[in-house]
């Protein structure tokens, strides 16, 4: 998930343009029919942890379904976890796999498991001069160093290399807290787990996504990348994911998603809307449809993504889906967090998005995709194994 990262730039630009300016109303009118509790928009700013930041976001939603207190969980705790074993399996796969900063819903599930979590008051990972997260240059000096080890000339791996490539980590993000005190009591990241957070198992969610290149109704590992840790994810009909997320929905289950951003129906400015726009001539006039002919590919284009008002949008096949997935249009860009439902002035639903961009646009930092973007777009989701149909629970074994 590293688009998001250079999308991420280009609305840091946009806000500081626009700060103290009044935010301008936009095209698109929604209406909230559903919202979950969930926390706070938080700003991954100029890092490509999106992962971390909508994992901690679907975690802490998770905790307020099952009764407990809101909690601002540390992002980079997960992070700094997954770097060092990142670094582990860099090394000993001779660099032939991927090492970076970004990573999949599930690595938090893994950092669950085998670390515990921490909220933010005990772990910020602001360790190195900076308000907020910017990891160009740790990201740069991480990669040289597993680099510079598997391309070691001593024909030997040194016994200290991974004492050194963790210190570093710590010299950025802090060092990890053996113990910590949260709201008066005293905790480790792994007792904060099974008792700030009770029931909360990792062994309960699920990950699912939707492509022809694999059986459906059977789990495989998802080609991507940020896909570290060869995680399986469930795969079922195109039909069948929608349901998942709307089911999930209607009980109250909050849903991780991973998506393409890269579309330009994706709005990064204030319009906050992420959309399939396709032209609709049976809503123009005679003379609206002369001026459209008349324009160039580039015109019609500019006009297309105006996303001036809500319009008519393509039917997504599972072929097309798939079709943008073999030829790399649609790649794993991003993660954020699907927190209920809307309907635009046409009565048009769309799904609520909580995004991890800071308060960039007209909706404070959330915006609402369509469904046929969501359709199209979705790499996979994460979601409560409760909040899957029970029939296709049935069919998938879980």
């Amino acid at each position: 998930m590293k688009k998001a990262f250079v999308l991420t730039l280009s609305l840091l630009v946009a806000c500081m343009v626009s700060n103290g300016q009044e935010k301008k109303d936009t095209s698109f009118k929604f209406t909230v029919i559903k919202e979950l509790p969930h926390t706070s928009v938080k700003d991954q700013y100029r890092s490509g942890t999106c992962w971390s930041f909508a994992g901690a976001s679907f975690i802490e939603s998770e905790l307020l379904r099952t009764g407990k207190p809101e909690v601002d969980l540390s992002e980079m705790y997960l992070v700094s976890n997954c770097y060092k074993d990142k670094a582990d399996r860099y090394v000993r796969m001779q660099g032939n796999t991927n090492f970076g900063g970004g990573g999949l819903l599930h690595d938090i599930l893994y950092v669950m498991k085998n670390y515990g979590l921490a909220p933010e008051s005990a772990y910020p990972g602001l360790n190195y001069g900076e308000k907020k997260h910017v990891h160009g240059e740790v990201d740069n000096l991480l990669k040289s160093m597993v680099t510079a080890v598997v391309q070691n000339k001593n024909r030997k791996i040194s016994t200290s290399w991974s004492l050194a490539f963790d210190k570093s980590v710590e010299a950025y993000f802090g060092d990890f807290p053996a113990e910590f005190k949260y709201e008066g009591k005293k905790y480790s990241p792994k007792t904060f787990l099974t008792d700030f957070c009770g029931n909360l198992n990792p062994n309960d969610y699920v990950e699912i996504t939707s492509f022809t290149h694999h059986p459906f109704y059977s789990q495989f590992i998802l080609e991507v990348p940020d896909n570290w840790l060869w995680e399986k994810m469930y795969n079922v009909q195109l039909n069948d994911m929608i349901q998942v997320i709307d089911n999930a929905l209607a009980n109250g289950y909050t849903v991780a998603w991973a998506a393409d951003v890269s579309e330009r129906g994706f709005a990064t400015s204030q319009k906050g809307v992420a959309v399939v726009p396709v032209v609709n001539k049976a809503d123009m006039t005679d003379a609206e449809i002369s001026k459209w002919e008349k324009l160039n590919e580039n015109e019609k284009d500019r006009e297309l993504y105006k996303l001036s008002k809500p319009g008519k949008e393509k039917e997504i096949t599972q072929e097309m889906r798939q079709e943008a997935f073999d030829s790399q249009e649609t790649t794993d860009d991003h993660a954020m967090h699907i927190i209920g439902l809307a309907k635009d002035q046409n009565g048009t639903t769309y799904y609520k998005i909580k995004n991890s961009w800071g308060p960039y646009n007209s909706y404070d930092g959330y915006f609402y995709a369509s469904i046929p973007y969501i359709r199209y777009k979705t790499t996979a989701i994460m979601v409560h194994k409760n909040a899957v149909p029970a029939d296709l629970r049935k069919k998938l074994g879980i």
